[in-house]
């Protein structure tokens, strides 16, 4: 055990930071320092490795005309960008993205309808006054015919979405594809890799109201995707494909439609995801890009990526002294268990550990990527704290792809703070990537992230002062790494300039010092030269990681990588009371439980290394009982059936409908999975009926539940 010495000063309790370099090692992917609508010298100077061109313009890119409808971001008027060449701006994103040493991530519009323009390339708006009459605002500034669509009296304008939109199908978008390869090759020779499935479909009946009215369905979103990625994979066979892009918590879980008929039910009814399932709407998604996979062989879905803005006030400028505190709390939501988000939202949302568990349990091998987040305040020390605070989660995490919207002005202190990550000398320096075992005693306060480079063995320990007055002693205790005898520090404060402090020694007993409040500092560790042998990284991973017992699992180790030598043991323990090794294995789990299976690897060196993965089993065994408790609730055309639930292990529920006419003649209309007790009948014709439900496992099926009746007038 070894301790970085730091001079002593502080009025706040004294914080241990512990790090072991042999434990918690994991590949941090370069991919999460990405930025949206980065400059070539933003880009440059943050050593951003991705810039994403994306957002709601980009749903309602034309790129024959090189103009977009900007929805309800400004009055939904289509503008012309500066150069008249087709796909001018985009061209214009990607090379000064590629000059500047990153990778474009580029947006294919799904939502059906895209730009159109006037004469003399002038701007065209969806709600004209002079058309559709009075609206509650205008642009009075740069276009007063172009109102907000809402009329005088409160109601939406009924608009045409010819007004200034042109309809566009996966043929026009193949031609943009097909123009992208031609200017700039394909993926696999340095041409566009990323492409973004639209943006936020579960919002285009909001945002893009003009052309989308209703709400995305389930069905649609998956169709479109399928379309269009199957389209960009057919042109670029080597091309990554992103999705869905939901814009937050309850983009995760309900369909536009269901985010549009629910509110008036104060969040009561779901149709759309009642009629599939009881499925969480991104869950669903994933379970059926899988299928597709299986049943063509073509994976249309390389990363599943999602939106993510805290939902308690954070994303503004506010920084008074409550918003800063939530602030620093509010990050737990990316990985905490045991923290209630503060917001509306009022659950454990545990985001990454929840989209890789979505990951492992619906659609394995897919990437997991946030693609927008903001916490806010970025001209204020709290901004960069929270962001310095996000950035070191993502690589503590696994977090595969990260992009922050937008890039931060240069003159801020949430610029410097990802700085501190990319290049905090200047010279493209970099906090380590593989990430190491690193705790503090309360985050809120305090937060760390330690990691090791692989390029020099250096081991970089980020820390991050959360607390808003006083000096804090800390003490970093180091286990399983041989130091030079000294640690290099930069350290960014509220007063807004990152500085290089001077070396510390380090020696084998602590010596306290302090961090200023509000404070991130990097301290930059260079290993000894006759320590020379870096730990190998482990890396574990479960097809299926769910299912039902007796389950076998295909466990492999694989990914598991030694940067300077090679790995000469893998040792797995089952969680289950057996052990085995190699690099692969195939276990059965015979009992339903959770289980944490862990791999420890040993390098040529004897250093090790671990990494765990969690299987669920459930239990498999099938009992077909007939539903109870049946009865119906009608609702204009919509008929709601509920039931108990008294069958175990069974694949659904099927539910049947006859008129009220002897003989009787029920006819299916419609399915739910496992434990479902709600159906939705929408749209019934006028009538008298009864309705049934019994359960189903394969071609087995249990007894009918009791007869309700309802009549729809």
């Amino acid at each position: 055990m070894v301790f970085v010495a730091l001079p002593a000063l502080a009025q706040n309790p004294a914080v241990t930071v512990g790090i072991n370099v042999g434990a918690g090692r994991h590949a941090i992917s370069p991919f999460i320092y990405g930025v949206g609508f980065g400059t070539q010298a933003e880009l440059d100077e943050l050593n951003a490795p991705l810039n994403r061109n994306g957002g709601n313009a980009s749903s309602r890119y034309n790129w024959q005309l090189n103009a977009a409808n900007r929805g309800g971001d400004w009055y939904f008027q289509s503008l012309a960008y500066s150069s008249t060449e087709p796909g001018g701006e985009v061209d214009a994103f990607i090379a000064s993205t590629r000059a500047a040493g990153a990778e474009p991530l580029v947006t294919v519009p799904m939502v059906g309808w895209v730009a159109k323009l006037g004469t003399s390339r002038s701007r065209m708006c969806s709600f004209s006054i002079a058309k559709y009459g009075a609206q509650t605002e205008r642009d009075w500034q740069w276009y007063p015919d172009a109102g907000n669509g809402v009329l005088l009296d409160g109601r939406n304008v009924n608009n045409d979405p010819n007004d200034a939109n042109v309809p566009a199908d996966p043929s026009f978008q193949k031609g943009w594809v097909d123009h992208l390869l031609q200017r700039w090759g394909p993926a696999s020779s340095g041409g566009v890799r990323y492409y973004l499935m639209d943006n936020e479909p579960s919002l285009w009946h909001s945002t893009h109201r003009d052309i989308h009215p209703t709400g995305a369905t389930m069905d649609e979103v998956r169709d479109k995707h399928l379309a269009y990625a199957a389209m960009v994979k057919a042109s670029d066979p080597g091309a990554f494909v992103l999705g869905p892009e939901e814009w937050g918590w309850s983009g995760y879980l309900y369909s536009g439609y269901d985010q549009q008929y629910a509110p008036p039910t104060n969040w009561t009814r779901f149709p759309d995801r009642e009629n599939h399932g009881g499925w969480d709407y991104v869950p669903w998604l994933l379970a059926q890009f899988r299928q597709h996979e299986q049943t063509t062989g073509q994976r249309l879905l390389d990363v599943l990526t999602v939106h993510y803005y805290p939902q308690g006030g954070e994303f503004s400028d506010d920084t008074s002294t409550s918003m800063q505190l939530r602030r620093n709390r509010s990050t737990r939501s990316l990985w905490d268990p045991n923290y209630a988000d503060e917001s509306w939202i009022q659950d454990e949302v545990v985001l990454i550990p929840r989209l890789k568990g979505w990951v492992g349990t619906h659609y394995p091998g897919t990437k997991v990527g946030i693609t927008e987040y903001n916490w806010g305040a970025e001209g204020h020390i709290s901004g960069a704290i929270a962001q310095a605070d996000v950035l070191g989660l993502f690589g503590r995490e696994g977090l595969d792809y990260g992009i922050r919207w937008e890039t931060p002005d240069p003159s801020t202190p949430t610029f410097k703070a990802m700085k501190l990550y990319r290049n905090y000398d200047g010279l493209k320096s970099a906090f380590g990537d593989v990430s190491v075992s690193c705790t503090v005693p309360n985050p809120d306060n305090l937060s760390a992230f330690a990691a090791q480079r692989t390029s020099d063995g250096a081991l970089t320990v980020m820390v991050i002062s959360k607390v808003l007055s006083g000096d804090t002693p800390v003490t970093l205790n180091l286990a399983g790494f041989a130091h030079a005898g000294m640690a290099r520090r930069w350290q960014l404060t509220a007063a807004n300039t990152l500085t290089r402090l001077a070396d510390l020694g380090v020696s084998g007993s602590g010596v306290s010092s302090t961090v200023p409040a509000q404070s991130i500092t990097l301290f930059v560790i260079p290993a000894g030269g006759t320590s020379g042998n870096p730990p190998p990284v482990a890396d574990a991973t479960a097809t299926p990681s769910s299912g039902t017992a007796p389950l076998v699992v295909s466990l492999s180790g694989a990914g598991s990588t030694d940067s300077n030598g090679t790995i000469v043991s893998y040792v797995w323990d089952f969680g289950d009371g057996q052990q085995g090794t190699g690099p692969t294995q195939s276990h059965t789990y015979s009992q339903p439980g959770t289980y944490t299976a862990t791999l420890t690897v040993t390098d040529d060196g004897g250093a090790t290394s671990s990494d765990t993965v969690s299987i669920s089993v459930l239990s498999g065994s099938v009992t077909l009982t007939a539903p109870s408790n049946f009865y119906t609730q009608t609702s204009g055309s919509d008929v709601t059936l509920r039931w108990k639930d008294n069958s175990q292990g069974e694949d659904g529920f099927i539910l049947e409908r006859s008129p009220q006419v002897q003989p009787y003649d029920f006819r299916e209309v419609g399915r739910v999975g496992a434990n479902v007790t709600v159906f939705v009948n929408t749209q019934v014709p006028r009538g008298s009926y009864y309705y049934r439900v019994r359960a189903y496992k394969g071609t087995s099926f249990s007894g009918y539940s009791n007869m309700d009746s309802s009549t729809v007038r």
